[in-house]
């Protein structure tokens, strides 16, 4: 088939045709042959057709889809802290703190409160701890507000090498 589809190709270049404008000879193969009017429809054209009109519905679908994620993902973020709180001891929900700020420290006290600190516009750090029973931890703590009631803290960054070896900044 495609052998009998090239002869005919090439068979293009031995008929010979006069132009009905200047009268001059032409191969078949030479001509750009156009049309006056409007071609009419093939299936091709319908399916290139199809083909576009569905190509710009899975735009629209993707665009949508990805609008809908995006909506469903602020939502998402905007029922965390309420989901954390709900988590939390009572106390600590009381507090109205975001729950992004608040990260659990443990011993000696039980949190550390960087407020603003998820909103890029840190104001504060307070160390949060319940009251406790066990005295030698009360003192503790105590130890702790003193120190920082008296300023007596420095802030210094520590770099931990492969090796374990720290060195102070």
């Amino acid at each position: 088939m495609a052998f009998s589809m090239l002869d005919t190709f090439q068979s293009f270049k031995r008929i010979m045709c006069v132009c009905p404008c200047c009268g001059e000879l032409h191969r078949l193969s030479d001509l750009g042959l156009s049309y006056q009017g409007k071609a009419p429809k093939t299936w091709l054209d319908d399916y290139e057709c199809k083909v576009d009109t569905l190509q710009q519905k899975e735009e629209k679908f993707d665009e949508k889809e990805q609008k809908l994620r995006n909506e469903a993902a602020e939502r998402g973020r905007k029922r965390v802290p309420g989901m954390i709180r709900k988590s939390m001891e009572p106390c600590l929900a009381q507090l109205k703190l975001n729950p992004y700020d608040i990260k659990l420290i443990s011993h000696p006290v039980d949190f550390v409160v960087f407020e603003g600190l998820n909103d890029n516009d840190l104001s504060s750090i307070t160390f949060l701890s319940k009251k406790t029973p066990n005295l030698q931890l009360a003192a503790l703590r105590k130890e702790v507000s003193r120190a920082v009631e008296k300023k007596e803290y420095d802030w210094k960054t520590a770099r931990v090498d492969s090796e374990g070896k720290i060195t102070y900044e």
